[in-house]
């Protein structure tokens, strides 16, 4: 559950969907099991953030965190290997509001995936990335966190997806195995002294999982981290067969998960960032008709910044406003923070992202749909409206956004992105 959005489960399995029996996942605060899958793609709360759909062992991620980090205190955050999101989601939801989370994606296909469901989780201390992991190390000692879900082999998903199966090979064990170091040592010289480094693969392969940390230990200064696993839980701590670094196992006759290898290790060299103040982001300056123009659509708030670019005017907590520069100037940059929308000539045109935000302001006339007209909202299909003010609305299932409209005399146009429109038939 998006605690942005929606915190009970109880909230989301409402008499419009399907009544389906959940429990809470022990090591998530806002993850829970279903019984069954229900058909996801035609629920209007996944496409307004309410939830995002990820394999529970995956999510130990958090359980991890919460033992090795002091998550009360503003973190500098990499998700490395983040398409399609699913842990950029979850970090963004433990972390505090003064953090950052920079999502990063390598593949530009899978970038996009990326960006969707961060702008659906509606954060504003997020900034995404499409970046080789080399591109990093020019970011020495910044990060506290760096979390590596790294490419693998995905033994680990054989009871999930037969095809995995198949596709599976020694061979790409050690292709992978091989990758895996790459990216740790690419990625090394911008985590700070200190800091912590939690790798995880779906691979049951001991030459991408304990071999793995074995290999970066020799090399860096590192201290391997013990977890505390409750019995009752039936995860498995394994040792490294040389340095005897802690590595946790989770197999799908054991746990109700899926496949799944993560371990957390401490850097206990390199030196703490030093931010250079001075440091400026190489944006447009925003004047006072496009300020004046975003507040009637914009909480009122004093710790976010508005920023330009090209035609798109975006917001940032200001505190952060320096990081987004040094990234600026080292990193390719996908989405920064929450994008407002274009300053026409005489309104705003408000953008996806705003609408789907923490930021957007309550005032704004709304539009409640029941699920059938949500769903032709989101495939973008005609259907009629009895009410509403003219100009910009917000679209809304169950109190939740889904998107914008714009009533006009005797008609509106939707403004739900087109390359995100559901495609599958309501049937």
């Amino acid at each position: 559950m998006n605690p942005l959005k929606r915190e009970q489960p109880g909230d989301f399995f409402s008499a419009d969907n399907l009544s389906i029996p959940y429990s809470q996942i022990p090591w998530s605060s806002h993850g829970y099991y279903l019984s069954r899958r229900p058909n996801f793609t035609l629920d209007p709360l996944i496409h307004a953030g309410a939830y995002y759909v990820q394999e529970a062992s995956s999510m130990f991620l958090e359980e991890a965190m919460r033992q090795c980090v002091d998550l009360g205190k503003p973190l500098r955050v990499l998700d490395l290997c983040a398409a399609p999101g699913g842990k950029s989601t979850l970090i963004q939801s433990i972390i505090s509001p003064e953090s950052l989370l920079v999502s990063n994606e390598l593949i530009k296909t899978r970038v996009n995936i990326l960006e969707e469901n961060l702008t659906k989780w509606g954060a504003v201390n997020t900034i995404i990335t499409n970046n080789d992991p080399s591109a990093f190390s020019r970011l020495e000692n910044y990060f506290d966190l760096i979390v590596v879900d790294a490419p693998c082999s995905g033994s680990g998903l054989f009871r999930r997806d037969p095809e995995a199966i198949s596709e599976w090979s020694t061979e790409n064990v050690r292709s992978c195995s091989l990758r895996q170091q790459r990216i740790l040592a690419d990625i090394w010289p911008a985590l700070k002294q200190g800091g912590l480094l939690i790798y995880s693969t779906c691979s049951y392969s001991i030459e991408e999982d304990e071999m793995i940390l074995d290999k970066i230990v020799a090399d860096f200064a590192i201290e391997s981290l013990r977890l505390k696993i409750p019995e009752t839980e039936n995860i498995v701590e394994s040792n490294s067969p040389l340095k005897k670094c802690f590595g946790y196992r989770f197999y799908p006759d054991k746990i109700n998960g899926e496949g799944f290898f993560i371990a957390v290790l401490r850097k206990n060299d390199g030196n703490s960032f030093a931010h250079s103040k001075s440091t400026k982001p190489s944006f447009e300056k925003t004047n006072k008709k496009e300020a004046e123009m975003i507040y009637p659509y914009v909480k009122p708030d004093e710790s976010l910044s508005l920023l330009k670019h090209s035609d798109l005017l975006f917001m940032m907590p200001a505190q952060l406003v320096n990081d987004l520069a040094l990234l600026q100037k080292s990193l390719y940059l996908k989405r920064c923070g929450v994008v407002i929308g274009k300053a026409g000539a005489k309104e705003l045109i408000p953008h996806h992202d705003l609408v789907m935000s923490v930021l957007v302001n309550s005032g704004i006339p709304k539009v409640s749909l029941n699920k059938e007209d949500s769903i032709h909202y989101l495939r973008k299909d005609d259907f009629s409206i009895a009410d509403a003010a003219k100009g910009w609305n917000i679209v809304q299932y169950q109190n939740i956004n889904l998107g914008w409209l714009k009533m006009l005399d005797r008609r509106f146009n939707n403004y739900y992105p087109v390359e995100w429109r559901i495609r599958m038939n309501a049937n």
